[in-house]
Parts: C-alpha cells; structure tokens; sequence
C-alpha cells in the first residue's frame, strides 16, 4: 500500500531536483555583473548566515570535533565552490541540452563511488539498469543530436562534467558526516565554503571594485537562499533518509524540470518524446530503488 511516508522521499527528492534546476537562469543573470567566484561566495555566506539562524532557533550547538569541521571542509570545496565556479564558467558557451548530459555523469560517478567507497550502498544489477535507464531517458530529452557538440569546446565541456564529478565526491563524503540536523550540518558546510570562496573572490576578482547591477544583486540573495540554503536543508535530511544514490537521481530529474520550465514560462510545446524521456528517467529511479522501498 502506498502511504505518504512512503512517496514523501520521492516528493522531497523532486522539490530538491526543482529548486536547484530553478538556479541556471538566476546564475546566468548573476555573472552578467558579478563574476563567477564573487557569485559563489556571496550565495554561499548567505546560506551560512541563514542556517546558522535556523540551528540557532532551535537551540542547536554546532559541533567542535576536528573530524566534523575537516569534513565540512572537503564538502565546502567539493560540494559549493568548485561546481559553482567550474558549471558557471563551462556553461557560458556550451550549449544547455550538452550541459545536461554532460551533468548526468553526477549519478553514474556517485554510484561507482559508493561501491568502492561505502559498504551499505553496494553495486546492484538494478542499480547499474536503473542508472543506464535514467541516462538513457536524458539523452532522449535533449535529443541526440546535442551529442554532435561533444569536443566542439572541450575544455568548457571538462568544467561542466568536472563539476558534476565535484557533486559525486561530495555526496559520498556526506555519507560519513555525523547524522546531526541538516541546519548544524550546512552551518558548517556552508561556513567553511564561504571562506574558501571569499579568500579566492579577494584575491582573484578584487570584489570592492564591482558595481553589480539589481538584477545580478537579486539573483544572488535569491542563488543564496533558495537553491544553497533551502536545497542543503533538504539535501542533508535525504542522506540521512534515503542515502547518497537516491539524492544522485536528482541530476537526472533537472533536465526535465528544464521541459517544465519552458512549458510554465516560454510557453513551449511538450513533445511525445519529452513525454517519453521524462517516462524512462522516473523508470531508472524507481528501478534502482526497488530494493530499499520493499525493506523499508
């Protein structure tokens, strides 16, 4: 029987997927006036500064341990500032639907990840099917053809795809991260990202010379609150509930919240063959995930 327990990860997974695929219009408004890394900075300190707030409204104490903080460290660089500056930068010139593709190697890196790296997310033959059916499904929705740009810009496409690899190695960290509130966690994730950001943005972009226009400006508190601060709410509590795999899946749900995008705002047409890719990429999720909803 299925049960709004059962189907609230799915729900969360897909208001996750929804918020961070929102993002790629506001960072392109963003880096009109402010470049990449400033950008970065700025969404990350006021991630920080929103869920240390939440933490500290619920009474919770951010954790002194070495093995904590080192950690927050490595998923500060891995997980914010390296992806943030490396997908911004890539996706200036490469084409949107490439730039999906080349994202979804996020999900197949992550699994490969965890089979070495972890011992409760093992390697499965419906795992593997479930993320070939998923992958399968995005390249449909772009259409084939957005392959015939592969090496076209090859080392903006190597920032897109190395960021996407950044993502992987930070949701497999985040597997070893002390199972605390989301809020305690991103504190200080989002605390140690901010100070690599700011230190590179200082030396690299010399920031008090900017003069970022309000729309830019905008899409950065917006870039900080909703699809750092609110994501990493909800990124945490998943890895918590469901594990690292699950919350993957999500670089495979963006490109056809992308579709939806369009449908809402630009008006466009929905095809049979979005219809279809966005059937086979929920198909790979629910394939790969047999497994944990039966024992759950």
């Amino acid at each position: 029987m299925i049960t709004f327990s059962s189907v609230r990860p799915a729900l969360l997974l897909l208001l996750l997927a929804t918020i961070w695929s929102s993002s790629f219009g506001f960072i392109k408004v963003g880096v009109e006036t402010i470049p990449p890394m400033t950008l970065a900075a700025v969404r990350i300190i006021l991630a920080a500064l929103l869920l240390y707030g939440v933490a500290r409204f619920k009474g919770m104490a951010i954790p002194k341990d070495k093995q904590f903080w080192w950690l927050a460290f490595l998923m500060g660089i891995f997980g914010n500032g390296l992806p943030f500056t490396l997908i911004g930068w890539g996706e200036q010139t490469i084409d949107s639907g490439l730039a999906a593709i080349l994202m979804s190697v996020m999900p197949l890196a992550t699994i490969l990840l965890l089979h070495v790296f972890s011992s409760d997310e093992r390697l499965t033959p419906a795992k593997l099917f479930g993320m070939v059916v998923g992958f399968c499904g995005v390249v449909v929705l772009v259409g084939p053809e957005a392959l015939k740009g592969l090496g076209g810009d090859a080392v903006r496409q190597i920032a897109v795809a190395s960021g996407a690899l950044c993502y992987a190695i930070a949701t497999t960290i985040a597997k070893n991260v002390p199972r605390l509130h989301p809020a305690v966690s991103g504190t200080a994730v989002m605390t140690m990202g901010g100070i690599q950001m700011t230190v590179l943005s200082l030396f690299f972009d010399q920031p008090w010379l900017l003069s970022p226009s309000l729309m830019s400006s905008f899409s950065a508190v917006y870039l900080g609150l909703f699809p750092t601060a609110v994501a990493t709410l909800i990124y945490f509590h998943l890895i918590k509930e469901r594990g690292a795999t699950f919350i993957a899946f999500n670089n495979y749900l963006i490109p056809g919240l992308g579709v939806l995008w369009g449908v809402l705002f630009l008006s466009e047409h929905v095809s049979v063959q979005e219809i279809f890719a966005l059937g086979l990429i929920l198909t790979g999720i629910g394939i790969a995930n047999i497994r944990k909803r039966t024992t759950s």
